[in-house]
């Protein structure tokens, strides 16, 4: 692409009050941003209305220095590239949505874009133990089963979900909020290099653009538009995450949820979601089966990801599967403050039980 065509697309892009909805009606009925531009304002105006039609006459203050830097960074390595809906390579999944971006920064293997088989793994930036680990086991199954994992790069169960799919040995796909000149969160950084290097971040802001916060939410659609389905690992009943779920059933694709501890915030988004229709899952071999990716097969092939410790450990069926305190634990084994600590301790330093805010004690499946 010369410069002139990324000066027509990033006009149309910068200029004020064109959103992608009125892009998409600009090039419908004109053609390529080339052709946008030749036309007269009575035109446009038969498309948009005057107000916008008068901002199409003004060319962006912005525009000179958005070229040059967008020009600068596609040059800059081959792993930059940048996708417009003319081009063959968009995506037909998302481009079937009801809000396809005009545009996609990609950084990594472009091909990873064509992925047949996606599933969008979301959920909270602060989980709990076990959903961290629950997203990460999940994310390396299905990895390992042929799927590309795709998430969001934030904290939590989107990192942990990028790194399980690279441990799988497959690509991941990671839809950021920002330009790519940047990540965010930054001590993601090596992760973004990581993801980047084996699979590809895919972004609809031009470069520069910092991460605020309504772009979230936005970018959230991209995430579900790429995907067969959506697997929600834990939510708050009011997240992020339960924004990409609704995107995705009103794409017709597939959402489901991981359900969790009653007493737990983190899990009540799941369970919403699985009150309204949303597919309860167990094991990554739910998610494969109902994409028909394998045939149903024994589960005992394919434990699940809440894999619990070898039975005989009288504690651990003790503590059961929701955060406990330490009184609580007490009673119900009868040991002694120092032994009952002693035990404990082995246990977290086995991965099997983690500390939790309020001095409260989770058991970890390891999977």
């Amino acid at each position: 692409m010369d410069n002139e065509e990324l000066a027509a697309w990033l006009r149309l892009q910068l200029t004020p009050g064109v959103g992608n909805e009125t892009a998409r009606r600009l090039l419908a009925a004109f053609g390529l941003p080339g052709d946008i531009w030749n036309q007269s304002f009575s035109a446009w105006q038969t498309v948009t209305n005057a107000k916008t039609a008068r901002a199409l006459q003004s060319v962006p203050s912005a525009l000179p220095v958005a070229v040059k830097r967008l020009r600068d960074w596609l040059d800059e390595s081959p792993a930059h590239q940048l996708v417009t809906l003319a081009d063959a390579r968009y995506p037909a999944a998302l481009l079937n949505t009801a809000d396809p971006p005009l545009m996609l920064y990609l950084r990594g293997r472009p091909e990873v874009l064509s992925h047949v088989r996606k599933l969008a793994i979301v959920g909270s930036r602060n989980p709990t133990p076990q959903g961290e680990t629950n997203a990460r086991q999940f994310a390396r199954s299905l990895t390992q089963s042929g799927l590309c994992v795709v998430s969001g790069l934030a904290l939590g169960v989107d990192g942990a979900a990028h790194a399980g799919a690279l441990e799988g040995g497959g690509p991941t796909i990671a839809v950021v909020g920002t330009g790519l000149d940047t990540v965010y969160p930054q001590r993601h950084a090596p992760l973004a290099t990581h993801i980047a290097e084996n699979g590809l971040i895919v972004s609809e802001y031009p470069l520069g653009t910092p991460p605020l916060a309504a772009h979230f939410p936005q970018r959230n659609r991209i995430i579900a538009g790429l995907c067969q389905g959506t697997l929600v690992v834990e939510a708050a009943v009011k997240s992020g995450s339960l924004i990409t779920a609704r995107c995705a059933a009103e794409q017709g694709r597939e959402v489901f949820a991981i359900p969790g501890s009653i007493h737990a915030p983190q899990s009540r988004g799941c369970h919403a979601l699985i009150r309204q229709g949303a597919k309860l899952v167990e094991s990554a071999q739910d998610i494969l089966e109902d994409l028909q990716v394998v045939d149903k097969v024994d589960r005992l092939s394919d434990p699940a990801p809440d894999r619990l410790s070898p039975p005989g450990d009288d504690l651990l069926e003790a503590m059961g599967h929701d955060p406990v305190g330490l009184d609580a634990l007490k009673a119900r084994t009868g040991l002694e403050t120092a032994a009952l600590q002693a035990r404990l301790l082995e246990l977290e330093l086995d991965g099997q039980v983690s500390r939790m805010p309020g001095g409260l004690l989770q058991r970890v499946s390891t999977g």
